[in-house]
């Protein structure tokens, strides 16, 4: 035994980019990449990749070489996930929402050599590369064509993403990584609490998290899958990789919209969607003159955030079935899921979901996940109420943060966990359950409080549509809750709740130590370029606000 181990038959790199000639192998005719009227299959997918890695190895794009993408859910933003690594270099996908002064940081931070844009943010790219300083290149621009959005000419470009493509050799031997450690994909965090951070993940992470994916959610073969998640966003939480693994079907939507949402689940017979709880909703307050009734089960897997039950109840009332999960941006995907027990289902609806709204526990591939006290680091007792914070330790982790050794020590410790930054508790079923960012938890009087637990609540409430619980300072308790509130859509002056309103209503539903001090109505809440509510925002205007003078000892 001693003398056995790795050999030159067993040790090939792990990369999930040979998942692609495998399912053109079994999947060839079958349709890969659905958008609009265009129809892609397998095989067509696999030499159009291989094609734009060809391409760009032609351009002079070599090992560890940026390569930048700035497109929604489009067939080429599909196609960047294979054929972008395959020449060799780091796949960054950048958030088309951020603003040109960020995307230009990003740019310059990743020293991106070359950027693919989608036709309709060009004016935001080139905004963000005249912010460059003269001293620094600006990478190469290719613009990718729509024949779906007019008035989007590329005429004065000498070369767009389908000319790449027709330069390219479908026959192109791809470059495989030299190690399995080698960076794959550079991804920046959205800095919902501090500057973006560049994470880099190597093959080896990104294998796993996408087999592990699939496994997890129980995803069987050539599923019909619609992305209403973001490639952009962690790359779609490794599905572009793992629709491939399955032989799945692609159902592209440039935009995310209710009445497209519902079109394409009813023309496509779509079985599965991915999405954070604003996607959840936005399709739970459809109104039924909106909504198409559902051609089948569809699986909807959501994470980001905390799902609020009252969320989660509404949407599987439309026949949607929902699966819950955690994951950040540094463990490329979700590494924590909610595993549903059969005797769950026997449950009152309300239960139900009061329990898919937890994180859950480690999904099959994660080494070890536990809570800790930040503290004494020791974990917190199993009961569902003492705090700490969430620690990781698996395969999909990060290599680390690009050109920043201290977040990446922060972050990465000798102690072996990867800390989160995440504070939650573990119930004594063992399953984990998020409470709030560490920022973002309120201590009024001693007390603590989930801002999350709060904002779950009042999504109960039958007029509120969104919600979000900052802290607030407070002459007497030192801070206490303060409420943003959006109300949904047909509520009428006359018939809109007041502060006292929504306070009576909480004082009845939690303990009074909980309760929102403070009610701000807002016609919608700011939100991070993800869909994230920006607490920070909110924070700032707490403050603002000034002490909350209350004589009152509740």
């Amino acid at each position: 035994m001693d003398k056995l181990g790795s050999n030159p038959a067993n040790r090939c790199p792990l990369t999930p980019l040979g998942f692609l000639e495998r399912t053109a192998t079994v999947y060839g005719d079958c349709p890969s990449v659905v958008y609009h009227n265009t129809v892609y299959t397998w095989a067509e997918t696999q030499r159009r990749c291989l094609r734009l890695a060809s391409g760009l190895c032609s351009l002079g794009i070599s090992r560890r070489d940026v390569v930048s993408v700035l497109a929604p859910n489009i067939p080429a933003m599909y196609e960047m996930h294979f054929g972008v690594p395959m020449s060799g270099a780091v796949l960054n996908t950048i958030n088309i929402r951020l603003d040109a002064r960020t995307i230009s940081v990003l740019l310059r931070h990743s020293g991106s050599k070359l950027v693919f844009c989608d036709i309709l943010s060009l004016p935001l790219l080139h905004d963000a590369i005249s912010l460059f300083p003269s001293s620094h290149n600006p990478p190469q621009i290719i613009p990718i064509e729509d024949p779906h959005e007019p008035n989007t000419p590329t005429h004065s470009y000498s070369l767009t993403y389908e000319k790449l493509l027709e330069m390219g050799n479908p026959e192109f031997k791809w470059i495989r990584p030299e190690s399995e450690w080698d960076p794959m994909i550079l991804n920046y965090t959205s800095g919902t609490t501090s500057a973006p951070k560049g994470v880099v993940h190597c093959h080896r992470g990104i294998f796993i998290v996408t087999v592990d994916s699939l496994t997890d959610w129980s995803v069987p073969k050539q599923s019909v899958y619609l992305w209403t998640l973001p490639m952009f966003h962690a790359n779609g939480w490794s599905f572009p990789w793992g629709m491939a693994v399955m032989g799945g079907t692609n159902i592209c939507l440039r935009r995310v919209e209710a009445a497209a949402v519902f079109d394409a689940i009813n023309k496509h017979k779509v079985t599965h969607l991915c999405g954070a709880p604003v996607v959840l909703n936005m399709l739970s307050n459809t109104p039924e003159s909106v909504r198409k009734p559902l051609p089948g089960p569809v699986q909807v897997l959501t994470a980001g955030a905390p799902p609020p039950a009252a969320v989660l109840h509404r949407t599987e009332a439309l026949g949607f079935t929902v699966s819950h999960g955690y994951g950040l941006t540094e463990t490329a995907g979700l590494t924590i899921s909610c595993a549903w027990k059969g005797q769950w289902n026997r449950l009152p609806a309300s239960e139900r979901a009061r329990l898919k709204s937890r994180q859950g526990v480690r999904t099959p591939s994660m080494a070890t996940i536990d809570v800790i006290d930040g503290t004494t680091g020791q974990s917190v007792k199993r009961d569902g109420q003492t705090m700490g914070e969430i620690v990781l330790q698996g395969g999909c982790v990060m290599l680390g943060y690009l050109k920043d050794e201290k977040a990446t020590k922060a972050a990465i410790r000798q102690d072996g966990w990867f800390y989160t930054g995440d504070v939650g508790v573990m119930h004594p079923d063992g399953y984990v359950e998020l409470k709030d960012r560490s920022k973002d938890v309120i201590i009024s009087g001693g007390e603590n409080i989930s801002s999350v637990e709060v904002e779950s609540i009042l999504y109960g409430h039958p007029m509120v549509n969104e919600a979000a619980v900052v802290a607030r300072p407070d002459e007497f308790w030192g801070e206490t809750p303060c409420a943003f509130v959006s109300l949904k859509e047909g509520v009428g002056s006359s018939k809109s709740p007041t502060e006292k309103d929504i306070i009576a209503w909480c004082r009845e539903k939690m303990p009074h130590y909980m309760v929102p001090k403070t009610v701000v109505f807002k016609a919608e809440l700011p939100k991070t370029s993800t869909g994230k509510i920006q607490k920070y925002v909110l924070r700032n205007q707490a403050k603002e606000m000034g002490p909350a003078k209350q004589k009152s000892r509740i």
